[in-house]
């Protein structure tokens, strides 16, 4: 069954029954003399059984209007798991005298945790290893429960213990674990609601830990001893400023403990001895605009900061040197590049820059007085790249991975004594023909002139003839880059004669700090505007044919997918909403939630400015929804998210099934998850063609069946 929407036909979505009815409870926000009269907000109690009802209703309405694409999302399912190597295993890190990999396998949810002793040469977990030990396995531990997330987890120096941190909830509250490696007894469990961040003291018998305030805001650091009652547990740090979140890390020399106290535009880096002698050292004290992190190497630490260059440099000085005017200089960022961080090894300095909007590594190698020439790291075309998971400071070797829209992430190892690369793992991807795809970059110009760059995916036969069918995704805050990468779902579009498109828009870390300034505070409206930009490329150069072109993006991206929505939306056929943060001045107004107050330096501080506040206004979704035609949509949630309330895509949808037209507005919740969805791969993948489905239905390129997948 069809159904014709302002002109566009829209295959897939059946129109046979009306949303569930809200009950309207008005509330006013009053703000510098402006009162916003809220109908839905007591939508915001999750623990109210009439809310619960309502999402549950929710659900049902969803499932009903989208009945008919169960044999499509049936498909998507099948053709995901056809391309993925079902029992597989990662390429292995060497750390303390050990390699590490991680094993899957056919037919279960999630990883387990493996090693081997170190002989001298790198192991191949594909094949049988001799002496291998498992450490834990995520399917023992997910056991009974309806979600499960690790934050994290750590293996002591002597080898013998791990820590790992779990939630069961969603809500990213964890519990912290110590186990025997040998035995597999779980020795101490006592640590609750913990925050990220999780490393081992130098003795072995003690772990540093992060705790959240009510806010969810990351502020303490706290040391426990193995089997000790957590009251007696010693705070190391608490940061008392709510701008700035603590996070906390180790070097790769083993020698410390990193405290990072961020906000958005200034840091602060205290350094505490592993072996915990003597109190934490400040580096720099906290300054306005100054930015910096620090790795310590040996007697050296480097820097990287933007103290003389906005787009940061790095810096050498002795270890916890607190004046930065003595630092050492030894590498800029280039014209319209930008230094994001460094990995510090006995023999080299590996720095992560962005260039042209793709990640690229540069690696210096230490010397007696400081470093020698820099060279980059080889990397082809549009492929991105990043560090793997190097856990030895004195490796003769740096591994690294490289992928792209097209191909499978590959772990490649870089040999610093011959300056050679090669290749130690690509991850498969079964029934796969990288050949029959195509990639390359475009450029959309924006309302001021910037050109916008969009990284383009799509079959090898299809041509820009205006018939095309295409999805467009976007992020664009955080300085956060939307760096492409390979997933098996996204062949399933290209495989239907979909084009997908990454919109690199102003907000992101694509390129130089300028790219980032121009998307935030009373600029946001450029990543919106940004977006509609590059929608209108890809229909004017004639890749997407109009009426068949979606949308998708999610959490602050997903505010981009409610901003278009009222801006252009008549550009789309249907948008994917993923965890949207939709309600955002009402979120950004209220300092109790979680992030709020540190995030006043990322869309300003609307409490305080009314000019702050009546530029939010102008753009946040909820409140400029119009009686007006909009494009299908539909916001996936989850009930324990902590970054962006359920209620928030909850009022969302409801205010658009009251006013709008064309549609229809649908929402999907998770009742026991968090920010990235259900846990578990093939609940994963489910939730993945649920919001694949739509997309192809809505843009007519439902009828085709993926190559390669037999059934």
């Amino acid at each position: 069954m069809a159904a014709v929407l302002s002109g566009r036909r829209v295959s897939r979505l059946v129109f046979m029954t009306t949303p569930p009815s809200a009950k309207k409870i008005t509330s006013a926000r009053t703000f510098h003399g402006d009162t916003f009269l809220d109908s839905y907000e007591w939508m915001r109690d999750k623990t109210d059984p009439e809310v619960l009802s309502y999402l549950e209703a929710q659900n049902a309405y969803a499932d009903e209007m989208l009945a008919d694409q169960e044999e499509l999302r049936e498909q998507i399912v099948e053709e995901i798991k056809s391309r993925t190597k079902e029992t597989d295993s990662s390429a292995p890190t060497r750390k303390n005298g050990w390699w590490y990999f991680t094993r899957t396998y056919e037919g279960k949810n999630y990883p387990s945790l493996h090693r081997v002793p170190d002989r001298g040469e790198r192991p191949d977990p594909d094949g049988e290893l001799d002496g291998e030990q498992l450490i834990f396995d995520c399917n023992e531990l997910a056991k009974g429960e309806e979600f499960f997330s690790l934050g994290g987890q750590e293996v002591s120096p002597d080898g013998r213990l791990v820590a790992y941190a779990v939630d069961t909830a969603g809500d990213e509250r964890f519990t912290i674990r110590i186990q025997d490696i040998a035995s597999g007894e779980v020795l101490d469990e006592s640590v609750t609601g913990a925050g990220y961040g999780l490393e081992w003291a130098a003795d072995s018998a003690t772990i540093a830990y992060g705790r959240v305030d009510d806010a969810w805001r990351a502020y303490q650091v706290w040391l426990h001893e193995v089997g000790s009652d957590p009251e007696t547990d010693r705070l190391v740090f608490e940061e008392e400023d709510p701008r700035f979140t603590l996070n906390l890390g180790s070097s790769l020399d083993g020698k410390w403990l990193q405290l990072l106290s961020a906000s958005t535009t200034s840091a602060e880096v205290r350094l505490l001895a592993s072996d915990l002698s003597g109190d934490p050292i400040l580096v720099a004290p906290r300054e306005p605009n100054l930015e910096y992190t620090v790795e310590p190497a040996g007697d050296i630490q480097v820097i990287v900061h933007n103290r003389t260059r906005k787009d940061f440099e790095v810096a050498l000085s002795p270890v916890g040197e607190a004046a930065p005017e003595t630092w050492q200089t030894i590498f800029t960022a280039g014209e319209g590049e930008r230094i994001e961080g460094v990995a510090a090894f006995s023999s080299c300095l590996i720095i992560s820059m962005r260039t042209n909007a793709l990640a690229r590594l540069v690696l210096l190698p230490r010397t007696a007085d400081g470093c020698g020439e820099p060279r980059q790291l080889p990397a082809p075309g549009l492929a991105g790249m990043r560090l793997a998971a190097n856990g030895d400071y004195a490796a003769p070797f740096i591994d690294y991975i490289i992928e792209s829209l097209l191909t499978p992430d590959a772990t490649w190892s870089y040999d610093l004594a011959s300056g050679e690369a090669r290749m130690i793992k690509e991850k498969e991807a079964p029934n796969y023909d990288r050949e029959r795809y195509a990639q390359r970059r475009l450029f959309a110009t924006a309302k001021d002139g910037t050109r916008i760059p969009i990284t383009l995916a799509y079959r090898a036969d299809l041509t820009p003839d205006g018939t095309n069918a295409g999805l467009l995704y976007g992020y664009g805050s955080y300085e956060v880059p939307s760096d492409p990468y390979f997933a098996p779902a996204l062949i399933s579009l290209l495989d239907r004669g979909m084009v997908y498109a990454i919109a690199h828009v102003r907000g992101g870390g694509e390129m130089d700090r300028a790219w980032y300034e121009g998307g935030k505070l009373t600029r946001k409206k450029n990543t919106f505007t940004d977006f509609i930009a590059c929608a209108d490329e890809l229909i004017s150069s004639g890749w997407v044919k109009p009426g068949r072109l979606t949308a998708e993006g999610g959490s602050a991206g997903g505010l981009l997918m409610g901003a278009v929505a009222n801006m252009g939306g008549d550009r789309f056929c249907a948008i994917s909403a993923v965890v949207p943060f939709v309600d955002a001045l009402t979120t950004i107004l209220d300092p109790s939630l979680p992030l709020t107050v540190g995030e006043w330096e990322e869309w300003g501080d609307p409490y305080h400015d009314p000019d702050v506040y009546a530029y939010m206004k102008s753009y946040s979704p909820y409140e400029n929804v119009e009686a007006k035609e909009y494009p299908a949509i539909l916001a996936t949630t989850s009930l324990n998210d902590t970054r962006v309330y359920f209620v928030e895509p909850a009022k969302w949808i409801t205010r658009l099934q009251e006013v709008g037209k064309g549609g229809p507005f649908l929402m999907k919740t998770e009742m026991v998850a968090g920010h990235g969805g259900p846990s578990g791969r093939y609940a994963r993948w489910r939730q993945i063609a649920l919001r694949r489905a739509f997309v192809l239905a809505a843009a007519e390129a439902d009828s085709v069946k993926s190559e390669g997948v037999e059934g």
